[in-house]
Formats: structure tokens, sequence, C-alpha cells
């Protein structure tokens, strides 16, 4: 039965029809043997079994029984003076008792379970010896061990379903758990894609966009005076916006940076440097020094966009004639440097990152190199022109995330 106790599971539910059919099929025994044996008031043995049978049978079928611990106890109380009075008229009546050990275990309060227990064992015990004439330790034993190992098993059973319980709460807080880290991890990579979609457009198309607002510029001081330089800076303008757009389509199929297609990073480099000298009022210089080794496209991307913002950073700001740009095969690593000999800045003065103004760079740059395990250094001073200098391990460390390919 389940009165007054949580839902039944298959296994538990199974036991309770064990139990059912045990008190049946005890009460049907003692009214059988009565009147296959002829007892002295058969009849009155079979009325009370089976009175017996129909007040245990309706106590499931009773709501109140179900769930109320009270109503439990009346209808056991109403079950025990019921098996009292068959016990009294006939001794196949002690073996009733076992199941009621369970009943009244399993119903009752903790504290009001084990002393009903007593009480019932003792019932059978005296009921027993009235019945034979005498009394000998030989007819405790039965009924006080029954009663000693429905105590054990209930209580076992009641331990177990605590242990399972703790265990199934404890299941439940780790599924949230699981649930709130995967939203924290599904947040973080969010914020780190947009991150990272910030740099890109920092880093292609701000960069691009500002390159010919420049040229656009130069061509509006040249005219009317000098219509060819005009005419060579908006061409120079027309080609920054074709670069741009394929940047742009990049974005939309997720392809590996155009500067890349066909070629490799010391060559895009080269043609990074030939393109900023042939658009702005810079000489820029490429130089590629120890034997080229494959690089992982993520490391490639991040060399080619820290060159790009540097340079871009150059024309804009440092006032520079020249700037090299160096690619380093050093054993273990890859070293990239951009050195101008522009106005210089002082490296503790700069503002914080401000995407309103474009001030991305520097912490972009950064963000790049670090999510890919290597470092960056800056040096520069008022004057003195700047020097900015990324190095990537060859073999990224086992425990950091590079930064997934555009």
């Amino acid at each position: 039965m389940n009165t007054a106790a949580p839902a039944l599971t298959p296994t538990t539910r199974a036991l309770a029809w064990c139990l059912h059919l045990l008190v049946i099929g005890l009460l049907g025994l003692t009214g059988g043997r009565a009147v296959i044996d002829g007892q002295p008031h058969a009849g009155a043995i079979v009325a009370v079994a089976a009175a017996c049978a129909l007040v245990y049978a309706a106590g499931p079928l009773l709501p109140p029984v179900r769930h109320s611990r009270r109503a439990a106890a009346w209808w056991l109380a109403a079950m025990g003076a019921i098996w009292l009075v068959l016990l009294a008229l006939s001794a196949d009546g002690v073996w009733v008792a076992f199941p009621l050990y369970f009943l009244q275990l399993h119903l009752l309060p903790r504290r009001a379970g084990p002393p009903a227990v007593a009480a019932t064992a003792l019932a059978a015990i005296t009921a027993f010896s009235a019945h034979q004439g005498s009394f000998s330790p030989a007819m405790a034993i039965g009924p006080a061990i029954g009663a000693a190992v429905a105590v054990a098993v209930v209580w076992g059973y009641q331990a177990l379903y605590r242990e399972n319980e703790q265990r199934r709460r404890l299941i439940e807080e780790l599924t949230a758990t699981r649930a709130d880290l995967a939203q924290a991890q599904h947040t973080a990579g969010v914020l780190a894609e947009r991150e990272r979609l910030a740099r890109e457009i920092h880093d292609t198309l701000a960069q691009g966009l500002s390159s010919i607002q420049l040229l656009l510029r130069a061509a509006e001081r040249a005219l009317p005076g000098r219509p060819d330089a005009a005419a060579r800076h908006v061409e120079a303008a027309r080609q920054a916006a074709v670069d741009n757009l394929a940047e742009a389509r990049r974005f939309v199929a997720a392809l590996a940076p155009p500067a890349l297609e066909g070629t490799t990073l010391a060559g895009a480099l080269e043609r990074l440097c030939a393109t900023t000298s042939a658009r702005h009022r810079i000489t820029a210089r490429s130089r590629l020094t120890g034997d080229p080794v494959p690089l992982p496209t993520a490391h490639e991307v991040a060399l080619l966009r820290i060159a790009q913002s540097a340079l871009a950073n150059t024309v804009r700001h440092a006032h520079a004639t020249t700037a090299e740009v160096s690619l380093g095969y050093l054993g273990d690593h890859v070293a990239l440097t951009v050195v101008d000999d522009g106005t210089g800045f002082d490296p503790d003065q700069l503002p914080a990152p401000d995407p309103a103004s474009g001030g991305f760079g520097l912490a972009a740059m950064r963000a790049r190199i670090h999510a890919l395990g290597g470092t960056l250094t800056v040096e520069s001073a008022l004057g003195h022109g700047t020097a900015l200098a990324a190095q990537l391990p060859l073999a990224p460390p086992a425990e950091t995330k590079p930064e997934a390919r555009p």
C-alpha cells in the first residue's frame, strides 16, 4: 500500500501486491483449515476471516486512508480488532500477524510503528499459548523473529528510500547545474563570437573604409589643380572598395580571408605592403627570414590582421614615410614585426578601447595573439617611431582554445 507515502515505483508496487496476496492467502488458509479440519466455530471463523479480508481490501480504495495517517491508523485499528477476534477463534490466525507488522511499520509514524508491532507480536504469542493450553519459549520465537525481520526490512527499505531520494535530488541539482553551465558557455560563446567579429570588422572593413576616406580626401585636395592625381586617388579608393566588398562577402560565406586565397602568408604580406604603398604616401616593404613552414589557418589570419591593423594605424596616425613588415620563422615560433619611422607615441598614455571612435586596434591585436597562446609587444617613443612585435608558437598549447577559423 502507499498510504501517506510518496507515489509507488514499479518495484514497490510489486511488493505491495505481494503483501496483498499474502494477507488474502493467509486469511483464506485460516478459513479453509477451519472448514477442512472441522474446527469448532468454523462458520464464525470463515465469516470473521471474510470480514477481515473485506476491511483490508477497502483500505486501498478509500481516499482518506491513502492520504491521511490518522485515517490509516483508524483503518489499522479496525483491522487489528477483527484480527483479534479471528485470533481468539483460531490459532491459525497467528500467521496474519506477519503482514500486519509490515502494514503497521509502513503506515504508522516512526515512533508508533515499533510499539504497535510489539503489541501485535505479544497478542499473537498470548493467543497461540492459550489455544495450546501451555506456554513455552519456542512459541514466542516465531512471532518475535517475524517482528524483528519486519522491523529490519522496513527500516532498511526506508533508509534506501531516503538515500535514493537524496541521490535523486543531487541528480536534479546536477542537471540544473549542467543546464546553467551550458547556458553560461553559450553566453560566453556568443560574447566571444561578438568580440571576434568586432576585431574582424575593425581590422578589415573599418580599416578599408578609413583608407577609402583618406584617398577621397586626397583626391578632393588635388582638385581642381591636379586632376591626374585626383583620378589616381579615386582609382585607389575604388580598388579599396572592391577589396572591402570581398571582405564583406567573406563574412557572409565564412571563408578564409581573400588576401590568403591562392598565396602564402608571406605573399599576402608582400601584397599588403605594395597596396599600402600605392594608395598612401608611405613606402611599405616586406621581408621574410627563415624557412617558411605551414601554419594553422588561425595563425595566418591573426598575423595578417595584425599587419593590416598596424599599417593602418601607421597611415592614419604616425605620419611615417617608411614602414617595414618582417615575417620570421624562428624554430619553434613565428614572429611578425612592423616598424615605422613615424612620430611615435607614449604606450603608457593610450586611451581605453572605444568602439565608437574606432579605438580597437591594439586591444584587438592582443586579444588575437593571446587567444592563440602568443605574445604582443609594442615599443614606441615620441619622435622615434614605433615597433610592434607579435610571436606565436608553431604548436598551440593544449589548454589554449585557438580562435576558430572564420
